[in-house]
């Protein structure tokens, strides 16, 4: 949770220096590569002892490399191009917020995909938290800081791509290692992008100025390239062997509130009552949702 509040910080200084499109594109393939030297070394851990060879050593079949595909797509091309673009346009309470429910859209998706029952009160906490996520859309910020609701639209379809990911994903995860669906999503997603990294640096002649560049640039596409995305879903990967899901799905509310101070502490953004207002039934129909379910 601390690397991906810190990556909301790292993304929103990294658009000062950078395109947004080119920015998000240079992370998503530059995470693509950071797993192909990653795999390698993570599968003589322990925690992938089930492994018998690197991920990509392994045979697979047409099928399987249509599942990573798909996956790859909504997981990591759809979520982090438009977390990153999201973020051109909104602040990071917002951003914050709207990545924070996750829980609710997949819940969502899993219910129209009658992987789960809907209930009374699941409804109820959905109904609440789309409401507070109106009512924080709807609200003005302070002068020029003021979000837009182009970037929380954004925001939310890089939310529900990875609500996307995650039920897709529940019908496949038993038959492959996490190491592997997470090495080789990352590599279609990379393949996703790749045009759009190549048309960036054209149109922008990035080859012959990339020295001009700050070097601050480089820095946030590497983090959110190598801990945000990579190191941040192998942990998360990790810690499933030992909490359960729904322990682990609790952490999930401390990314909006840590988000969104590090924001008004370090970028200078303020808020108005009326997007607290929206925060709060956000995380109120999050938190009834997630108390009704049962450690997995």
């Amino acid at each position: 949770m601390a690397i991906w509040a810190i990556n909301f910080l790292v993304v929103k200084i990294g658009l000062h220096y950078l395109p947004a499109l080119a920015f998000a594109s240079f992370r998503v393939v530059a995470a693509g590569l950071f797993m192909i030297f990653l795999a390698p070394f993570c599968a003589r851990f322990p925690i992938f002892r089930d492994l018998s060879d690197s991920p990509l050593a392994t045979r697979h079949s047409p099928r399987d490399f249509f599942a990573f595909f798909y996956l790859g797509f909504f997981g990591v091309s759809v979520n982090q191009l438009c977390f990153t673009l999201g973020l051109r346009y909104t602040n990071v309470t917002h951003s914050a917020i709207i990545v924070g429910m996750a829980p609710i859209y997949t819940l969502t998706l899993a219910v129209l995909f009658r992987l789960e029952q809907p209930t009374l009160r699941k409804a109820l906490g959905m109904a609440i938290a789309f409401t507070g996520v109106a009512i924080l859309a709807s609200g003005t910020g302070m002068g020029h800081r003021s979000p837009t609701l182009l970037g929380d639209a954004i925001t939310m379809c890089g939310s529900l791509g990875f609500a996307m990911y995650v039920v897709l994903g529940k019908r496949v995860a038993g038959k492959y290692n996490p190491l592997t669906m997470t090495t080789w999503n990352f590599l279609f997603g990379a393949l996703l992008v790749l045009p759009v990294a190549l048309q960036q640096t054209a149109a922008y002649e990035l080859l012959h100025i990339w020295r001009t560049i700050p070097w601050q640039a480089y820095a946030c596409v590497a983090y959110t390239a190598f801990f945000s995305s990579t190191l941040a879903y192998l942990f998360y990967f990790w810690l499933l062997r030992y909490l359960e899901a729904s322990q682990l799905a609790s952490f999930s509310y401390l990314l909006p509130v840590s988000a969104s101070a590090l924001g008004i502490v370090f970028l200078g953004e303020r808020g108005s009552w009326l997007e607290l207002l929206g925060g709060a039934l956000a995380l109120l129909g999050l938190y009834s949702i997630e108390s009704t379910r049962r450690p997995a």
